[in-house]
């Protein structure tokens, strides 16, 4: 997908903002098969790296496996959280660009056993 994001190869793109792209699938399964992903990864290869936690930021200093997590991981932690959502509030964009307000399915794949080719976060989108 890297050289998608980098126009080396072309697509039909949907939709584009400096965070996510989000384009046909060049084999739909489906009448409207859209792919999400993310333009930035920041080593997020699937929702199972992100660890959801109720502290704010005061708090992140708090016991995982007997220590504290560092502002490193904490920043790591909080963009995955922020990627995750853009992806998801993409989504609800393209479903109303694309006129299905009846509803659509959304499929996250979720590192390598969740896609085919290598690990990644990618939404599909299909209706």
């Amino acid at each position: 997908f890297d050289k998608i994001i980098t126009k080396e190869i072309p697509s039909n793109v949907v939709y584009e903002d400096d965070k996510v792209l989000a384009f046909r699938d060049i084999a739909p399964q489906a009448p409207t098969h859209i792919l999400i992903i993310p333009k930035v990864k920041d080593g997020l290869t699937g929702i199972s790296k992100i660890m959801f936690s109720k502290y704010t930021e005061w708090e992140r200093c708090f016991p995982l496996q007997g220590q504290c997590i560092d502002a490193y991981t904490w920043e790591w932690l909080r963009r995955g959280t922020e990627i995750l959502g853009h992806l998801l509030y993409t989504a609800k964009l393209v479903a109303k660009q694309e006129g299905l307000d009846d509803g659509f399915r959304l499929v996250i794949n979720d590192g390598r056993k969740g896609c085919k080719y290598r690990p990644l976060l990618s939404l599909f989108f299909s209706s």
